[in-house]
């Protein structure tokens, strides 16, 4: 009987021992993973077009004005992405370098039925889809002929239209106060 006894002792002791050494390789293969979350903000763009009342471009270059002129300038944002966006318009004035105001220069019709003057921008009410284009901001410039006179001759008069989106999905606003979305711009324009 001591001889099964220490066969039995024997076996026990190979048994514990491959127990440890096994629990020990067990730990020593355990594998450890990791996790990357890629998310992909989208992307907003848009595209401003300058027409005249003929549907031709506006001259690149522009016109040549004198004081009183109407000039017929057609002013519309088309979405050219995948995202609708909330949308403001402001035009910046101008004589070469020098910043005017639009009262120094020009008299712009904007179409106030779609568009809201807040802090000098224009806010279209509502949401551009994609592929939609507004319906125009404006369809003419006047040069105020009181305003513009001869110390302007040979002069460069500029209007400049800047326009913002910020995206309308999840964007906590509702109705046409579009003025109140999340994410404009810093104004430095």
């Amino acid at each position: 009987m001591n001889k099964i006894k220490r066969k039995i002792a024997v076996i026990a002791l190979v048994a514990m021992l491959m127990t440890l050494y096994t629990q020990g390789t067990l730990a020593y293969e355990s594998v450890i993973g990791t996790a990357t979350n890629v998310m992909t903000t989208g992307r907003i763009s848009f595209a401003i077009h300058e027409t005249t009342d003929k549907g031709t471009a506006f001259p690149e270059g522009g016109v040549w004005v004198e004081p009183g002129d109407v000039v017929s300038k057609r002013v519309s944002i088309e979405n050219i992405c995948t995202h609708p966006f909330y949308l403001r318009v402001k035009m910046n004035y101008g004589v070469d370098d020098e910043k005017l105001s639009a009262a120094d220069c020009f008299s712009v019709n904007v179409d106030e039925t779609m568009w809201q003057l807040v802090d000098g921008w224009y806010y279209y009410k509502g949401i551009v889809k994609p592929g939609q284009t507004t319906p125009y901001m404006f369809t003419e410039v006047e040069v105020l002929e009181g305003k513009v006179n001869w110390r302007y001759t040979g002069r460069t008069l500029t209007m400049t239209v800047v326009a913002q989106a910020v995206q309308s999905e999840n964007n906590p606003v509702s109705g046409t106060d579009t003025f109140k979305a999340l994410g404009w711009p810093q104004d430095e324009v």
